[in-house]
């Protein structure tokens, strides 16, 4: 196989990891109103499905970053999306709702050492000849991931249940390990600061760094907050639309194709403008959302989706390049923060809908998305491209 077709297939195997972590992560985002009733727990309950993985995964990234500096990107994408299958079955087997909730947190234990590590693995591997597409390419893989473990999801419930779907969910990571494991090659040896803590002081201050990780956070929030909960007031009225109707509003995540073209724009305009510009769409977006109309809900939801997979695209562009030293240490702070957010992202819009409804959920997602916005727009003058 000559070097173009070696790349194209270590490509392949680690968008097919890549998607095949996704699909697990959130698996039961769409589902929620199912598992409310099944285990007898509220919905801001039932969101701590989804928001426990990703705090434990913002922990686990302070284990899984700096690990693939010193024991290498492929060894550590291949271990993780192996031992990420374990957790996945033993979820479709929980016999209780606090059993669901630590299979669950063993799950985000594990996917750290992909998802923290995908995005310094591209830049290095993939990135001397794709350039900011790879990255939009990996977006899309995990997009793909994403509509597998909620529309698939979903649909499947209505007819299995939801322990079957979510069972045989462990079969893509699984998969992946294997296809990784004989395809990826090893990213090349990169600068590592002897001591970690100074690693992470001087990348506190480094103020790409810091744009990206608030951006990104900010509309991962958002993200999470809105496509979690909405499926609760597509229940209600005066929709009244069915669990399978509503799970189709997760094939929005196809709009995440569109990751390679943002790649591509920030290339030629930099990554911190279509930062910025996604940030924007995002809040009016969130705005649009409140009407209780389907004739602006889904295109406010359409845009927010493709604001989210627009703007983290560049955002782990601007993480992956902030530096050329300690790079998994850089990612793991990125992602620490990350998905601390969206992990608050899964159970305060939660809160805000008990008590407010729709109107809390817009209210608590514009103020961090303005925040960011307003953050970033500051320092946009600081942080010459």
């Amino acid at each position: 196989m000559d070097e173009t077709g070696q790349t194209r297939a270590a490509l392949a195997g680690f968008l097919l990891g890549a998607a095949g972590m996704f699909a697990v992560m959130y698996s039961t985002q769409a589902i929620l109103p199912e598992l409310s009733r099944d285990f007898d727990v509220s919905a801001a309950a039932a969101g701590l499905t989804v928001s426990i993985v990703i705090l434990v995964l913002a922990a686990g990234a302070w284990v899984w970053g700096p690990l693939s500096d010193r024991w290498g990107r492929k060894k550590t994408l291949v271990l993780a999306s192996a031992l990420v299958a374990v957790p996945t079955l033993a979820s479709a087997l929980a016999p209780t709702f606090g059993v669901l909730l630590a299979c669950r947190a063993v799950q985000g234990l594990c996917m750290p050492g992909l998802l923290t590590v995908g995005a310094p693995y591209v830049v290095e591997v993939f990135g001397p000849r794709l350039g900011g597409r790879a990255m939009g390419l990996y977006i899309t893989a995990l997009v793909s991931g994403g509509i597998v473990g909620r529309v698939g999801i979903a649909l499947a419930t209505t007819v299995f249940g939801w322990r079957w779907p979510i069972g045989a969910l462990a079969l893509l990571p699984a998969t992946g390990a294997v296809v990784m494991a004989r395809t990826l090659p090893e990213a090349p040896a990169q600068e590592s600061t002897a001591r970690r803590w100074d690693a992470v002081k001087r990348l506190a201050r480094n103020r790409g760094l810091q744009q990206a990780t608030a951006a990104a956070s900010a509309l991962f929030f958002a993200f999470v907050g809105v496509f979690s909960f909405v499926t609760f007031r597509l229940e209600g009225p005066p929709f009244r639309w069915s669990q399978a109707v509503g799970g189709l509003i997760f094939l929005m995540w196809g709009i995440g194709a569109i990751g390679p073209l943002a790649g591509s724009a920030a290339d030629r305009v930099g990554w911190r403008r279509v930062v910025l510009a996604a940030l924007a769409c995002g809040t009016a977006a969130v705005a649009l959302s409140l009407p209780a109309t389907a004739l602006t809900l889904i295109p406010a939801l359409a845009i927010l989706a493709a604001a989210m997979f627009c703007g983290v695209t560049a955002a782990q562009l601007g993480s992956a390049t902030s530096t050329s030293a300690d790079r998994g240490v850089a990612s793991a702070m990125y992602f620490s923060v990350y998905y601390a957010s969206g992990a608050l992202g899964g159970y305060l819009p939660g809160l805000a809908w008990e008590h407010w409804r729709w109107a809390g959920v817009v209210a608590g997602c514009l103020a961090v998305l303005a925040a960011a916005l307003v953050l970033c727009t500051a320092q946009a003058r600081l942080l010459p491209e």
